[in-house]
Order: structure tokens, then sequence, then C-alpha cells
């Protein structure tokens, strides 16, 4: 066994040890991180602004720090971008993560020295429960590659702004280095396909056994390599890649084509990091739900859904959560975050330890009959449709049709690009709103009472949903299909790509 891998199985049992102990702790140490958020933000801007001083217990809280989106946390961000301290957090922020907002447009989320230790520290986390858990450290010894956003970074005030991918290039410690591709140069290439086909020029003749990325874009790599190299799958490029690391959407949609490219199903580790705060990840490999992240700088707050868009929402800290429940998730950080509604919705799936689901957004479900159908359930009733057809797909996404030509009564239509076009389309559409009704009783009552029309599945022309992605500049990088809308600007621009029989 090598130095290096001996070591990591070391310092991998030491820190597991450290995360199992804390996971006891669960509650005891979300109040000293919300104590200690308080204290240390009192005399911030914020803090003055939202009498900080006057807060003895949770309850005061919840009544002087409103739940915000970024559109009302921006006045303060802005004075950041001023050059401005002490705004929401003592200091300044060392890194802005720039992000695609809705109204505002980019979004600057800010990352302090006391919350980098979460994004970094957390991603090392995953990997070392990995290791520890089942002894397998060999991914170590070889090249990793990370899909990533660019990591060239700008100045404003004096603080450095870039994509939170990009930032972590810059966090990634020395003894890695020499394991990861691709090489800064390359990275920095912002044209997402140009800077695809250099990857797979840079990496198709090294040892790599670690990739991390989403998986539509890992797809894309992989089929590009494929393309080049003349293999018919990727273990003939890289035998020993032994090593999946992916967050942002859900795997399973994407699973029998990306092992397909692979030649077999290769180990994997689910992550769930945001440029707000790294929330959780998979801990174990035989359980559901990634281990929410109680130790590392985050006070976490859920507001039921159903009441998310009252006047008074409900809201909870971790010690009142229940199983199942769909939250809209609510974070206070130590980069300056307070109330901050991030837009995912998740569930618990173990009370001990705290493991959760994501579940889609809290903004993207459809409802234009009041049936709030959200991401779980249309994935879910994807999925069973996949298996019992037996078929693959690279990308969907769902839209209401509220008014159909000739009359027809409206319909949830889906837009789906299969990696084999089926002939029996029908079917499966039948098969997906079937299971949508078994787990949304809302939707089944609207297709019981003729109100809706079971739902239509639209076949879309190879590439469509990388070329819709192009258009809104958003191909590559951490960007996501959103997988439901409530309205039909992503629908309609995808009308040109259907396949009509």
């Amino acid at each position: 066994m090598g130095l290096k891998k001996q070591l990591i199985k070391w310092i991998s049992k030491l820190i597991t040890t450290k995360k199992n102990k804390e996971i006891k702790g669960a509650l005891f140490f979300q109040n000293q991180i919300w104590k200690n958020l308080v204290k240390k933000a009192k005399h911030t801007k914020f803090g003055i602004d939202h009498h900080f001083e006057d807060i003895k217990n949770y309850t005061d809280f919840k009544s002087k720090v409103p739940i915000v989106d970024y559109e009302q946390l921006k006045p303060y961000i802005d004075l950041i971008l001023e050059g401005k301290k002490d705004i929401l957090w003592p200091g300044k922020p060392i890194y802005l993560a720039k992000t695609s907002g809705t109204t505002s447009g980019t979004k600057y989320i800010p990352l302090t020295k006391d919350s980098i230790p979460n994004h970094f520290g957390t991603a090392r986390n995953a990997v070392f429960h990995y290791i520890a858990s089942t002894q397998n450290a060999d991914f170590m010894e070889g090249k990793m590659i990370f899909l990533s956003g660019s990591p060239t970074l700008e100045k404003k005030s004096d603080i450095l702004v870039g994509r939170l991918s990009g930032i972590s290039n810059h966090l990634i410690p020395k003894w890695l280095k020499s394991n990861q591709l691709p090489s800064y140069q390359t990275n920095c290439i912002e044209e997402w396909e140009e800077k695809i086909d250099q990857i797979v020029q840079e990496t198709k003749n090294q040892d790599l056994r670690l990739i991390s990325g989403i998986p539509p874009w890992v797809q894309m790599y992989y089929e590009k390599l494929l393309e080049a190299t003349g293999k018919k799958n990727i273990l003939e490029i890289f035998p020993n890649l032994s090593m999946f690391v992916y967050g942002g959407v859900n795997f399973e949609p994407y699973r029998n084509q990306l092992e397909k490219l692979v030649g077999k199903s290769i180990p994997s580790i689910e992550t769930y990091p945001a440029s707000e705060g790294f929330i959780a990840y998979q801990d174990k490999q035989n359980e559901p739900g990634l281990l929410l992240n109680i130790n590392s700088g985050i006070f976490f707050e859920f507001i039921p859904t159903e009441t998310y868009f009252s006047e008074k929402p409900q809201r909870i800290s971790l010690a009142e959560v229940q199983m199942h429940v769909n939250y809209a998730l609510v974070l206070n950080t130590n980069a300056g975050l307070w109330g901050y509604s991030i837009g995912d919705t998740v569930q618990f799936v173990s009370l001990d330890p705290y493991r959760i689901i994501i579940t889609g957004r809290i903004k993207h479900f459809i409802s234009a009959f009041g049936e709030h159908v959200i991401g779980k359930e249309v994935e879910k009733a994807l999925m069973h449709a996949m298996q019992k057809h037996s078929f693959s797909i690279v990308e969907f996404t769902v839209a209401p049709q509220v008014n159909p030509e000739n009359n027809e009564k409206p319909y949830h239509e889906w837009f789906i690009e299969f990696e084999e076009s089926p002939q029996n389309l029908t079917e499966i559409a039948n098969t997906i709103d079937l299971a949508l009704q078994e787990q949304n009783l809302y939707y089944q009552d609207l297709i019981d009472g003729n109100i809706l029309q079971s739902l239509k599945v639209r076949s879309l022309q190879k590439d469509s949903f990388r070329n819709y992605m192009k258009s809104q500049g958003k191909l590559g990088g951490q960007n996501k299909v959103p997988r439901l809308s409530n309205d039909r600007k992503i629908a309609d621009s995808l009308v040109k790509f259907v396949i009509y029989e």
C-alpha cells in the first residue's frame, strides 16, 4: 500500500469518528451555532438593524429576523460590493460567489474566512466517509477530474469574485493538486463545448480514477471521449475509474445511460453543495438520504411548504422537524446569510441521524389547477416508467398546457429527450400519469373530475436540451435544466425540437 493511501485511510478514520460523534449531538451543535452566529454578528449593520442585542432565544430570533430571498437581502450585498465592511458578517468576505438570479440578474453570495471550511471541508468529509466505510482509497492514487466553471476570478472592491466551482479550484490543497485534471489553462476556457473538447484531449491518455460533476455534463464528456477515441466504453479508456462524485440533480434518471457509457456501475457519492453553503452529503452507501451538515457554521430552519406562501409561514428549527414532510430550506450562516430561503425543498428520511432527500424547488412546481405537483413526484413517476418500459433519457422538463387547441381539456406536457426515441409514447405517458396520480391526490382528483386530461409526452430531437441551454448562455458548469415550471417559458422554447410522427 502506498504511503499516501495509507495516510488518507488513517485521516479518514479520524475524521469519520469525529463526525459520527457529532451526529449524536445534532441539536446541541445547532443551538451552539445559532448562539455564536447571533453573538458574532451583533455589531454588523444587519445585526444592528434587526436588534440582535435583544435576541435571547429562538422565538426572539424569529420575530426579528425575517425570511428573505436574494432580492430582499440585496441592499446589504450592494453595500458589500461598494467596499463597506461589517455589513452581514464582521469584516469583508474573502470571496463573492457569482451565480444566476431570477429578478435580480446576477447574484453575489458572500464566502467568509469562517465559512470557507464549510465548503471545502464538507466535500473532503464526504469522500473520507466513503473511504472509512469501504476501505477503498485506490482512486486517490490516480488522476481526478472536476468538471467545473472557470477558476478565473475578478475583483470587486478588493473582494475576489467568481463561480463557486471556480473558487473551489483555488481551495484544493497542494497535496491533491498533482492529481487534479484538467489543467488550469483549460479550466479557464469559458466556452463550454470548446472546453470539453480540450479536456478530452488532456485526459484521454491519463489514469483517471475519479470524476466529479453534474450528471448531464459528465455524460457529454463521456460521449466526446468515446467519439475521440473510438472506444466502446469509458472503462476501455480509464480501466481504473472507480468513483463518481455528483450533486445538483437527481442521478437516477441519468443512471442507465451513464452506466452504459462507462461499461458498468461504479461507486458514487452524492453531495448537496450550494453557493450559500454545503448543506448535506452521502455518508453511507447503503442508507437513503444525505447527512445534514449540522456542525459546519449553518443554523438550519424549515418551513412546511403548504405554509410557505401564506402571510405567516410556520418556521421551525431542526428540533421540530418530522419525517416525510416537505420543507422549504432556510439558512443562517457564518457567511452572513440570515433567514435566507435557498429555494430548495427537502424531506427528512431519518431523524437519527438527520438525513434528507431533495424534493425540488419551492418555485419549481406545477399548480396551474391547484395540483401542486413537485419535483420528487415527477422524478419518481418517470423512474417507474423507465423501469417498466426499459428506456433511457438525456433530460426532461414538464409544464402545464392551460389553453390547448381544438377545445381540448388542459394537460401536463412532458418534454423528454430520449436516448433512443421509443415507439410506445402513449404507453409511457399512461404509465407516468398513473404513477403521478398515485403520489398526488389533487392531481388524481383533477383527472377523475375531467378538469385535466392525462398528460402528454413529447419526444425531442437529439441535443435539444443542450441547444436550449446554449441559447440561454447556460451550457455546462453547474447549470441545470429546471424540471418543473408553472409557466411555458421553457416549454415554448422546446416546441421547435419536438419530433412529430
